[in-house]
C-alpha cells in the first residue's frame, strides 16, 4: 500500500514564484525516504501540502488512500510531523507538552503519559520530564520535538531536518531511534536533510528536488550509481617528493604524506592500491573524500560541475 501518493502537485506563490512544477511521488508503506533539494528547492512547500499547511494550487495528495481534500482529518491522524523550527511552549515541561499533544487526538490522559514516558525514555530525556523546556540543551529539543510527533503513533513520520545542530553524539542517538522505529514499527519516515550522508546512511528510497521539479528519484543504491567519479584520500607511511603518475588516476599531493586521488568509475580502488604498490609506496590508510552522494546532489543541482 502507499503511504503518500502525489501526483501533478503545483504550487504558485504571490509574485509568480513557482514553487513546485508537476511534482508526483509515490512513497510505499514502510519506507524510509529522504526528499533532499537546495534552499528553496520546493521541500518545505512539499511538506506544507502534505501536512494541510499550505494550499496546493492543482495536483493530488493522497496519505493511506486518504485524500487531503476530501477527508482532511482522516489524512492527517496518518501524520506526525517534527518541524524545523522549536515550536512548542518553552515554560511547559516536556512531558506537559506531550500529554497536551495527545489531548489534541483525543488520546484519554492516563493512556498519554504511559505514551509519554515511552518517548521521553526512547529518546533519553526522561530525566528533564520536569525541567521547563527553555533550560533543555538544543539536542533534548530536537528530540522532543519528535517525541512529540509520536504522541498519536502516526503511520508516516515527517522529519524536517531533525539533527540540525546537535552534536555527532546526539545525532546518532536519533539516527538509532529511527531505524528502531521504522525496522520495529513499520513506521513511514520522510526524511528532508542537509546532512547527506545522514540520508545516505538511514534512507532506503530518495528523491532530489530543485527549482520546484523532481530531478532525480529511485532506490538510493540506483541513484548512488550515477555517481561516476570516485575521489580518496591516500596516507602514506613515507612521504613523497612528487606525486606518482598512474594512468587513468588523477593524482596531486596535498602535503608530502597525503595524495589525493580522483578517478572514474571504469577504475577500481584495488587497482588503484596495487599501482600504489608497484611504485614502492606503501598506504597507512585510504578512505573517501567526500560523501557520495554530496557529490552526486552537487551535479544534478548545478552547484558543480
Amino acid at each position: 500500500m502507499l503511504a503518500l501518493e502525489i501526483s501533478n502537485l503545483n504550487k504558485l506563490y504571490k509574485g509568480r514564484v513557482q514553487a513546485l512544477n508537476n511534482v508526483s511521488l509515490n512513497i510505499k508503506q514502510g519506507e524510509f525516504f529522504a526528499l533532499l533539494g537546495p534552499n528553496g528547492a520546493g521541500k518545505s512547500t512539499t511538506i506544507g501540502i502534505i501536512c494541510s499547511l499550505v494550499n496546493k494550487d492543482s495536483g493530488l495528495v493522497k496519505i493511506f488512500g486518504c485524500d487531503i481534500d476530501q477527508d482532511r482529518a482522516a489524512a492527517k491522524s496518518h501524520i506526525g510531523l517534527a518541524p524545523q523550527e522549536f515550536n512548542f511552549n518553552t515554560f511547559e515541561t516536556p512531558i506537559e507538552i506531550l500529554v497536551n499533544q495527545a489531548g489534541y487526538y483525543g488520546i484519554p490522559r492516563s493512556e498519554a503519559l504511559q505514551r509519554a514516558e515511552k518517548y521521553l525514555k526512547l529518546l533519553d530525556i526522561w530525566g528533564k520530564n520536569g525541567t521547563q523546556s527553555r533550560f533543555l540543551s538544543g539536542g533534548m529539543k530536537r528530540r522532543l520535538m519528535i517525541a512529540r510527533a509520536m504522541m498519536h503513533e502516526p503511520k508516516v513520520l515527517i522529519l524536517d531536518e531533525p539533527t540540525a545542530g546537535v552534536d555527532i553524539e546526539v545525532r546518532h542517538q536519533i539516527w538509532g531511534f529511527l531505524q528502531k522505529l521504522n525496522q520495529e514499527q513499520k513506521t513511514t519516515i520522510i526524511l528532508t536533510t542537509h546532512y547527506l550522508e545522514e540520508a545516505e546512511y538511514l534512507c532506503k528510497t530518495i528523491a532530489i528536488i530543485n527549482n520546484g521539479v523532481i530531478i532525480q528519484q529511485g532506490l538510493m543504491r540506483d541513484i548512488l550509481a550515477l555517481c561516476t567519479q570516485h575521489s580518496y584520500i591516500a596516507e602514506l607511511k613515507e612521504g613523497l617528493a612528487k606525486p606518482p603518475v598512474i594512468k587513468g588516476f588523477d593524482i596531486k599531493m596535498e602535503d608530502a604524506n597525503r595524495l589525493v586521488i580522483n578517478f572514474e568509475a571504469d577504475k577500481s580502488v584495488s587497482e588503484l592500491v596495487k599501482s600504489l604498490a608497484e611504485k614502492n609506496i606503501t598506504l597507512v590508510n585510504l578512505y573517501l573524500q567526500s560523501n557520495r552522494l554530496e557529490s552526486l546532489f552537487l551535479k544534478l543541482t548545478g552547484k558543480t560541475s
